[in-house]
């Protein structure tokens, strides 16, 4: 075995987002899976103790995808993984969204009951890039599954956030069909032609080979 790489799907999901990803076959593969945040924990905090699950005594590898990326990007600052791959995220606040910052700024999420978040999720499906009946039933199980308490947690801690470093050794993959976080924001290493937010699975042939690539290097 080479080493371990880390997976941490984005918020409303789990581990089946990345279910048509491949890895070269000599990794064990290891998803990161939420665990409950503590009452006004932050993004970083919650990041450091998700991290307690990551064996560093050998080299490993970090994959996060959308709210997962920015919790790699404050595991890698402290762990130092082998490299770090972002898909659908962003590694510094400055990149999100100036509307996402306002809302931030002014603590609008707070103002959103928790059962809202759930059926707003459920009836955005398009909105997130959903487009095959196959992507369709995935995202909409996901939506359904997911903890809407964890959810509003998850968007006050991202609206919070607050990092200015981007950790060194990063790739960061993004779609130019992303509506969630738009392309035009970022500087990503890697775009995805049509990748939306959801490309993770869409265009996950694509996603596996910039990764082993990477990988491969090393």
């Amino acid at each position: 075995m080479r080493g371990r790489i880390y997976l941490i799907s984005g918020l409303g999901a789990d581990r089946r987002a990345f279910r048509k990803l491949t890895f070269p076959a000599d990794f064990e593969i290891i998803y990161l899976d939420w665990i409950p945040p503590l009452t006004n924990e932050s993004l970083e905090h919650y990041a450091l103790r998700m991290a307690e699950a990551i064996d560093t005594a050998s080299p490993f590898y970090l994959v996060g995808l959308s709210f997962g990326g920015m919790l790699a990007v404050e595991i890698a600052k402290k762990l130092k993984p082998v490299h770090t791959f972002l898909i659908s995220s962003t590694p510094i606040y400055k990149q999100l969204p100036w509307y996402f910052r306002s809302a931030g700024a002014l603590r609008l999420e707070k103002l959103v009951p928790i059962q809202l978040m759930k059926r707003g999720n459920s009836l955005g499906l398009r909105f997130l890039g959903a487009k095959s009946k196959d992507e369709k039933r995935l995202l909409r199980q996901l939506v359904l599954d997911s903890d809407p308490v964890f959810m509003k947690w998850a968007l006050t801690a991202i609206l919070s956030w607050r990092n200015t470093e981007k950790p060194l050794k990063l790739t960061h993959i993004h779609g130019n069909g992303d509506y969630i976080l738009p392309s035009r924001y970022y500087k990503p290493d890697l775009i995805i032609e049509g990748g939306s937010h959801f490309m993770v699975y869409a265009n996950a042939k694509e996603i596996s080979a910039a990764i082993k690539a990477v990988i491969e290097k090393h």
